[in-house]
């Protein structure tokens, strides 16, 4: 299935369009890891929606963002990132770091 995604970069953001699914992930990757040089934001606005893909490939570019010495700053909030990022025990930021909950006695 062909996706409908696209990023551009914009100042020191890179701007995320389209579906974040499996196809977007795959057809994304190569570009997106090359254009990190001094971006310090993830412009989601665009995105309608995200799957565990999508959020898997999100989460890389974070990390690889806050290995680069920065915390990048996301905007917007696409269908489906809230759940997942509960799910995978997120944290905001989408660092897999993340703490798990306390567990009651």
């Amino acid at each position: 299935m062909a996706s409908n995604a696209a990023l551009r970069r914009n100042g020191d953001a890179l701007v995320l369009t389209g579906a974040l699914d499996r196809a977007a992930a795959t057809a994304l990757w190569p570009s997106a890891s090359t254009s990190l040089a001094g971006v310090r934001t993830l412009d989601l606005r665009g995105v309608e929606r995200v799957d565990s893909a999508g959020v898997a490939l999100l989460a890389e570019l974070a990390a690889r963002l806050r290995a680069s010495g920065g915390e990048p700053a996301l905007l917007g909030e696409p269908a489906g990132l809230a759940e997942l990022i509960a799910a995978y025990r997120l944290t905001p930021s989408l660092d897999f770091q993340a703490s798990p909950p306390p567990v009651a006695s």
